[in-house]
């Protein structure tokens, strides 16, 4: 049967569930039954064989079983159960008992990836409503062993069918998979320097996803090496928390032949199933813009009791996008170079590029993996390629064994125009990558040459000093009554007649008398100033003031006297600049600036080039320089497009206004 053949069958299938079940919760049903009766299909040859071990084995001192088992039915895994989905539908009036007992049967570790479907509360829903018979006598009809249905076919049927469900709904598809020329994208760019070394004899590799979930990424690699070097062997390991995607996954992995134990469920920032392991190449699509709210304590925990000790030294992105909290988490993974090193690669949207100026978490580990010159290249994907999102998508490739001619490199490939338009739309996916793009694609990496879609780069092209650009404080003194009315109202002269005390005494009361009258002697003293010029000149206007407070024998506190100078002032270009105790300007708040000046650049240059010739009297606050990454990808490859001309514009508008005219006569008549 062809794809569209088998996931039309499907679907027919679960059609017959309608009325108990609505079409949002087919998958609920439909996901675990396809995976059984696969499983089903691949056990079915060595069934008897296996039974007649068991019975063989009755009795005997052997412990473990199950190696045995596994070794008859020639897989990773068994079924004990003497039933199989013919037999199911051969025994109707007990198909309820005799499916939980089927699914019982299988091996301990993959009875526990099929127990994350949760279809045992399922079979008793369906035999509520006499449907569970129906479908399982219509999933004997399909034959979905690998000969007839190849893994990557299944995948694919997976996709179209999680895709379906998730649409009715409203769930995000994209949670779930990638699309197949995306991930064969990628496995090309992360295989493509190592082709020497994979069709060695022997060789074994693996290979990680931190969020596998049905496991595509897993299972085209695997096809990959195995196209490439039959010999070779790739271990592939995945983590997901999705329980559905999980139990696909584990189910997949098991009928390939790979270890069931290298695919775990649980969030890898939680839970992290593989911590004391290191791989030598890396895959993920994490979701994006997804809130890492519910994992907060456990990473802020171990961002700051273990550093970089732990995966999350670098700095921790805004709570909105855990995107680059899962760079890090694959990057702590990283072989060292005498094991052979890494290479990976990751699908971000376009936020981890730009997200956060100098300092903030996004950009410090940005300049983490830079300076560490791991960052290789990055490819902007087209738009609407992936089911649940329209946006434009990048794929970055890491690595800490560059080759000698990428080394403090990092090459951008612009491959926005490399699509076709499909015939028709899946979900949001409208366009897809074909065969000869990907090699193109490829190839541009490959080649590591300049031209119309690549640009290279030093890795300090992308780096910035954040500057903060201060100017000096100047100010003029005055005493007149809008300047007192601020003093009036000012918190520090407000609270000189408010007790302290919380209870109404006496001695309260005398507190409070004493504030009013220090308030009503300070406006005395000021009003004297009142016929003064205005003062251009901070430090005259202290001394000033101090001497009529003294000689008034007033004690004004640090904080009061603070109010009464910031109410008496006012900002003015022309007055002496304001200086601190050590004779140094003072910095004016509201004349505070920014500026970011490129790595390569120096800074006394660029102040003299673009800052003083404006504002001569401006200075860098060297204690506040910060250092940022960012990736403009736009900026790179932007094209200018001049704008029509107005002939071609009035041309244009006459055109139409004759048109216009047209359609009214016609009406008209």
């Amino acid at each position: 049967m062809s794809h569209n053949e088998i996931v039309s069958f499907i679907w027919q299938v679960a059609e017959l569930l309608r009325g108990p079940y609505r079409p949002n919760q087919y998958k609920k049903v439909m996901l675990p039954l396809i995976v059984l009766r696969r499983l089903d299909c691949v056990l079915e040859p060595t069934k008897e064989k296996v039974l007649a071990k068991i019975k063989s084995l009755k009795g005997s001192k052997v412990k473990n079983i199950e190696p045995i088992l596994n070794r008859v039915a020639g897989q990773k895994f068994h079924n004990k159960s003497k039933f199989t989905f013919k037999r199911l539908k051969a025994d109707p009036d007990n198909i309820s008992a005799n499916l939980t007992n089927f699914m019982k049967g299988f091996s301990e570790r993959a009875r526990k990836i099929i127990e994350h479907f949760k279809f045992e509360k399922e079979i008793a829903e369906l035999e509520k409503h006499n449907r569970l018979y129906k479908v399982i006598s219509k999933f004997c009809e399909v034959d979905l062993h690998p000969d007839k249905v190849r893994n990557i076919q299944m995948g694919y049927i997976f996709e179209e069918l999680i895709r379906r469900f998730n649409e009715a709904s409203n769930e995000e598809a994209g949670d779930h998979f990638t699309p197949r020329e995306v991930i064969r994208l990628m496995v090309n760019l992360i295989f493509l320097p190592d082709n020497d070394i994979l069709i060695q004899k022997g060789i074994i590799k693996t290979l990680f996803d931190p969020a596998c979930g049905t496991g595509g990424m897993l299972s085209v690699s695997s096809d990959f090496v195995r196209e490439l070097n039959p010999q070779a062997q790739l271990e592939v390991f995945g983590q997901d928390y999705n329980s559905e995607a999980y139990a696909v996954c584990g189910s997949d992995m098991m009928i390939k032949g790979q270890d069931i134990e290298h695919i775990q469920f649980g969030n890898s920032f939680t839970a992290d199933q593989f911590s004391q392991k290191t791989f030598g190449y890396m895959l993920a699509n994490p979701p994006f813009g997804v809130e890492w709210k519910p994992e907060e304590d456990v990473v802020k925990k171990e961002h700051s009791e273990q550093g970089f000790g732990g995966r999350f030294g670098a700095g921790l992105p805004r709570i909105s996008d855990g995107s680059l909290l899962f760079l890090q988490h694959m990057i702590s993974k990283i072989k060292g170079l005498k094991e052979g090193g890494t290479r990976l690669a990751i699908v971000f949207n376009g936020s981890p590029l730009f997200t956060g100026g100098a300092g903030s978490g996004e950009s410090e580990i940005r300049k983490w993996i830079i300076e560490n010159d791991w960052l290789e290249a990055i490819v902007a994907l087209p738009d609407q390629l992936f089911y649940n999102t329209g946006i434009h998508t990048y794929i970055w490739i890491l690595t800490n064994r560059k080759e000698k001619h990428r080394k403090k490199k990092i090459q951008l490939i612009n491959a926005v125009s490399f699509f076709e338009k499909m015939r028709k739309s899946l979900g949001k996916k409208r366009h897809q990558i074909t065969e000869e793009q990907k090699d193109t694609i490829t190839k541009l990496y490959g080649d590591f040459k300049e031209g119309e879609f690549v640009r290279i780069f030093d890795s300090e092209d992308f780096g910035y000093h954040r500057i903060t650009v201060e100017r000096p404080l100047r100010l003029n003194f005055q005493v007149n009554d809008e300047r007192l009315s601020k003093l009036k109202e000012s918190k520090a002269f407000l609270n000189l007649a408010i007790s302290k005390k919380r209870k109404k005494t006496k001695e309260a009361e005398e507190e409070v008398k004493k504030g009013k009258k220090l308030q009503e002697n300070i406006l005395v003293v000021l009003s004297k100033l009142k016929s003064k010029n205005i003062i251009k000149n901070r430090e005259k206007i202290i001394r000033f003031l101090k001497e009529e407070f003294k000689e008034a024998n007033l004690q004004i506190s640090p904080s009061l006297f603070k109010a009464i100078l910031q109410s008496l002032s006012e900002r003015d270009e022309t007055a002496d600049i304001c200086k601190n105790s050590k004779g140094k300007p003072e910095p004016d708040s509201e004349l505070r600036d920014y500026e970011n000046v490129p790595l390569k650049e120096d800074i006394t240059a660029y102040m003299e080039k673009e800052v003083l010739p404006h504002v001569p009297d401006a200075w860098v606050d060297k204690s506040k320089t910060k250092v940022g990454y960012e990736i403009n990808f736009n900026r790179y490859f932007y094209k200018y497009n001049p704008p029509r001309s107005l002939s071609e514009i009035e041309t244009d508008l006459q055109k139409i206004e004759k048109e216009i005219a047209g359609m009214l006569s016609q009406m008209v008549s």
